[in-house]
């Protein structure tokens, strides 16, 4: 079983494969992930041309550099025919992960994983689930721990549909939701799978979408899907360690290199009591960090 590190996963932005300016315009944005999606944005009517453009596009374009975007393709459910197709079509093109619609159990995983298997995808090529039903959510623990033979990538969370199957009547600033997030990221902490919250709908309200990714980080999300590329900047900068988090975090690195604290568990920092978790967390922040600036570069 393999798992992936959180590494860079801080914006994920949805491309619908059925519109092709958006293809093109996408080959130029500098986000973590771009989400190339066969399902909901393309009509029944037009998933066989959407896969076909997505094919064409993947195939001339791909990934201009080792650090550029993580390409993912959403395929229809497996149980359908255009499911099938589309997985058949990622691997073919080498997408570097496929993401596969509201995903209720590691059966699902296990399924895309055989037939991955069957169509010589190499083991790198990850998986990714959709977590977006009450049985997702109820069975969150099985998905993140699926038995697999390649990575899983990410869980994501879809709290449209989520809001949608429960009936819920969502607010501002979620609280109707989170008993249903929450199993979701518990799951992937348990597991060391990253979760990515979900999508912000009212592009008009950028206050709202900000206050929502602060949110989200302190709910432990990775990072979060996007709807447009107007939300990438303050997706990155939400998820991404801010300049005191950084300099806090290189402070408790150096206290604890200090000889006179060698071999001890918690030393005094200011007015802080710091243990050696604390170095843990700290020197995971500048790694991230580190990636934010190399990637930058």
């Amino acid at each position: 079983m393999t798992r992936t590190p959180a590494a860079l996963l801080r914006s994920a932005l949805f491309v619908p494969a059925a519109n092709a300016r958006a293809l093109e315009k996408s080959a130029l944005l500098a986000v973590d992930a771009l989400i190339f999606d066969l399902e909901d944005s393309a009509a029944e009517g037009e998933k066989g041309a959407a896969r076909e453009r997505l094919r064409g596009h993947l195939a001339t374009r791909g990934r201009q550099a080792a650090d550029g975007p993580l390409r993912v393709v959403r395929i229809n459910p497996l149980d359908t025919p255009a499911g099938t197709e589309d997985l058949l079509m990622a691997c073919a093109v080498r997408a570097d992960a496929i993401l596969l619609p509201k995903v209720e159990g590691p059966e699902a995983l296990e399924e895309a994983d055989t037939a991955l298997q069957h169509c010589d995808a190499p083991p790198a090529l990850a998986l990714w689930a959709m977590v977006e039903t009450p049985m997702g959510v109820l069975r969150a623990g099985a998905i993140a721990g699926a038995a697999l033979s390649r990575p899983l990538g990410a869980l994501v969370v879809g709290p449209n549909d989520l809001a949608l199957a429960a009936g819920l009547l969502v607010s501002p600033g979620r609280p109707e939701l989170m008993p249903w997030i929450g199993p979701i990221l518990v799951a992937g902490h348990a597991h060391g799978v990253p979760v990515l919250d979900g999508v912000f709908n009212d592009l008009a309200d950028a206050e709202g979408f900000a206050a929502e990714c602060a949110a989200g980080r302190r709910f432990g999300f990775c990072g979060k899907t996007l709807i447009h590329p107007s939300q990438i900047d303050p997706a990155d900068a939400a998820f991404g360690p801010t300049p005191d988090e950084i300099a806090r975090a290189e402070a408790i690195v150096a206290a604890f290199s200090d000889p006179a604290h060698r071999g001890r568990g918690v030393i005094r920092l200011g007015t802080r009591m710091v243990e050696r978790l604390h170095l843990a967390e700290a020197e995971a922040l500048l790694a991230r960090a580190a990636l934010i600036r190399n990637r930058k570069d």
